[in-house]
């Protein structure tokens, strides 16, 4: 059940995330809800899992999925640099992520 809340906290961080790039460029409501609703639930989110799995694995699993899902969402959809060296770190990111759930 921790693994679920952790893959939910992650994917409402990425839409916080993507609420927090809109809002940068059109100051609208939506983009605010979208913004706040979305990390006030992915820490809501995470903070369930916590019941569930050891803080420092939880943490660090829903940070990973989230900064790769962002850097993902914006070099998919917001035109970033997809450089060899962003895509090499962002290898290492999931690799790092796909390890501690291996081991926990």
């Amino acid at each position: 059940m921790g693994w679920i809340f952790i893959l939910l906290a992650s994917m409402f961080e990425i839409s916080g995330v993507i609420g927090l790039k809109l809002l940068s460029q059109n100051k609208s409501f939506k983009n605010g809800v979208l913004y706040v609703g979305g990390l006030c639930t992915s820490v809501a989110m995470l903070y369930q899992a916590f019941a569930y799995l050891p803080v420092s694995v939880a943490y660090a699993v829903w940070v990973g999925i989230g900064t790769a899902g962002a850097v993902l969402v914006n070099m998919l959809f917001f035109g970033e640099s997809r450089s060899l060296s962003r895509i090499v770190s962002l290898a290492a990111i999931i690799v790092g992520v796909v390890g501690l759930k291996a081991v926990s």
